[in-house]
């Protein structure tokens, strides 16, 4: 059983605090008690989320409004036992980053058959509603793991 999940991307606002959100939801429901958080890889520190992310949880009963951005750190590395990142490129970054994290980091979508996570940021509404449903997949198909 694991006990703390971190979801990753690049910027800290779109993709990995949605999936922060909604696998904190899912796992909710479950009955299973394991901590989620986000961080991104360049991190835009304390910039809120994602205005059409934001929208998307709320349309979905999920509160997001206190979310903060931030970078990702050795102490967040450390004290996460799975990461999970949205795109395979972010793997190797990470990884070259943090070589211990090897062995914990994943895609999101590795169940879906390695399914990326396209980046929404400064797109559409639609791009935003298309890459929702990714991310809800991907933590599903985790849950069915955890």
């Amino acid at each position: 059983m694991f006990n703390s999940i971190l979801m990753v991307c690049a910027g800290n606002i779109c993709r990995s605090p949605t999936a922060e959100y909604i696998m904190k939801k899912i796992l909710m429901e479950n009955g299973k008690n394991i901590s989620v958080s986000s961080a991104g890889l360049v991190g835009l520190y304390d910039h809120p989320i994602e205005r059409n992310a934001l929208d998307l949880l709320n349309l979905n009963s999920i509160d997001a409004s206190h979310h903060k951005g931030r970078k990702l750190n050795s102490d967040l590395v450390n004290n996460n036992e799975i990461l999970l990142v949205m795109e395979n490129r972010q793997i190797e970054d990470l990884c070259s980053q943090y070589p211990h994290a090897r062995g914990k980091t994943f895609l999101l979508g590795k169940w879906n058959d390695g399914q990326e996570i396209p980046d929404p940021y400064r797109q559409s509404k639609e791009a935003f509603e298309y890459v929702y449903k990714l991310i809800e997949i991907g933590c599903n198909a985790w849950n069915q793991h955890l």
